[in-house]
């Protein structure tokens, strides 16, 4: 598990889940690429919780049953399609004893595509480069609820639930090579994720399913 924050690109690498270890074989098969032929120009782009909607509020998460992730779990709870959030354990050692992550607007994270692919097709001796896109600031469980509920004017009842089993208790990122390689920095904060949040769920409370008023 991880013993220190925040994260740098150069930690030791390993899978504590099915969905890491996938993330982790095709971090090896590209950096087997890149060894096999050094034309390829490969970042390896490290995501840490991607969160919000287009300020626009057209276009946003539209999750299958059951969320497995905590904005769009806190939207379904805060639109009365669900009773209650579970948050999972109440007593890790966090100020408010609710796990901590590093949420990135997905706005943010587009613009840090768009920031990668202008260095991977302006550095020809890339080679294969993993790089982190996150903010660098960690929010907990507990925070993010209130900062929901603050930016939407709407409850989010919670309960606090047994720990679940293989959550790590603080993770976020270290994000100066982004900024010195990419020069690309996270501009929202957790507000901005929430007020687009919550006008994509406003617009469109059952996702890509919400009828359309054929006569706007």
């Amino acid at each position: 598990m991880v013993e220190k924050t925040p994260i740098t690109e150069d930690f030791a690498l390993a899978a504590y889940s099915p969905y890491g270890r996938t993330k982790l074989f095709q971090e090896d098969m590209f950096r087997d690429v890149a060894v096999s032929d050094p034309k390829w120009r490969i970042m390896l782009l490290r995501y840490f919780n991607p969160v919000g909607a287009h300020p626009s509020g057209d276009i946003g998460e539209h999750p299958v049953g059951i969320p497995n992730n905590l904005m769009p779990y806190i939207q379904q709870v805060a639109l009365g399609q669900r009773e209650f959030l579970r948050v999972f354990g109440g007593d890790y050692a966090t100020p408010d004893g609710t796990c901590i992550r590093d949420y990135i607007h997905v706005m943010d994270l587009a613009e840090g595509h768009v920031s990668a692919v202008q260095q991977v097709v302006d550095n020809d001796k890339m080679g294969c480069k993993a790089v982190n896109l996150g903010t660098g600031r960690g929010t907990s469980v507990l925070e993010m609820i209130k900062a929901f509920e603050e930016n939407s004017g709407a409850k989010v009842p919670y309960r606090i639930v047994d720990r679940r089993a293989g959550d790590t208790v603080a993770v976020w990122a270290a994000t100066e090579l982004a900024e010195r390689e990419l020069g690309w920095k996270a501009k929202y904060d957790v507000a901005d994720m929430c007020r687009d949040q919550w006008r994509w769920a406003q617009k469109y409370p059952k996702g890509y399913d919400t009828p359309v008023d054929k006569k706007k």
